[in-house]
């Protein structure tokens, strides 16, 4: 076996933006650890810059953020971009947070794999994040 299919998964947990609610991002950082994936969780207060800068440092197979301040459109657009610009646009980009169903189908024209919205249970993200995430060579 390849050294890239027998590794953990390594998924950023990122909290970008003014909002300062991190308990669901730290919830779903602990249910994915707990779940066997190797987790990096940025803090709050994140720029979609900094954000990037560390998927890339740590070399990571997805960016999940928890975006509750309604700047949803903004800040995963951004990271996405970002993240093609540096070479990375095999990261996968998954969210969470207050997100209208209307903005639902854009994000995901956006480049966004998946949104979850408040009420999903951590084992059906981890499930997701288990089904739809392959490890970067």
């Amino acid at each position: 076996m390849s050294e890239a299919s027998t590794r953990k998964l390594r998924i950023l947990v990122a909290k970008p933006g003014l909002d300062g609610h991190d308990r669901g991002a730290k919830i779903i950082a602990r249910a994915l650890r707990d779940e066997g994936f190797e987790v990096i969780y940025t803090g709050l207060h994140q720029t979609p810059e900094m954000i990037v800068a560390a998927a890339i440092q740590e070399d990571v197979d997805a960016v999940g953020m928890s975006i509750m301040s309604g700047a949803h459109m903004t800040l995963f657009p951004a990271v996405i971009d970002l993240l093609r610009a540096q070479g990375a646009s095999d990261v996968i980009v998954f969210g969470g947070g207050i997100i209208p169903d209307g903005d639902l189908a854009p994000l995901k024209a956006m480049g966004v794999a998946e949104i979850f919205l408040p009420g999903a249970s951590t084992r059906d993200i981890a499930a997701w994040v288990r089904t739809h995430v392959l490890p970067r060579d």
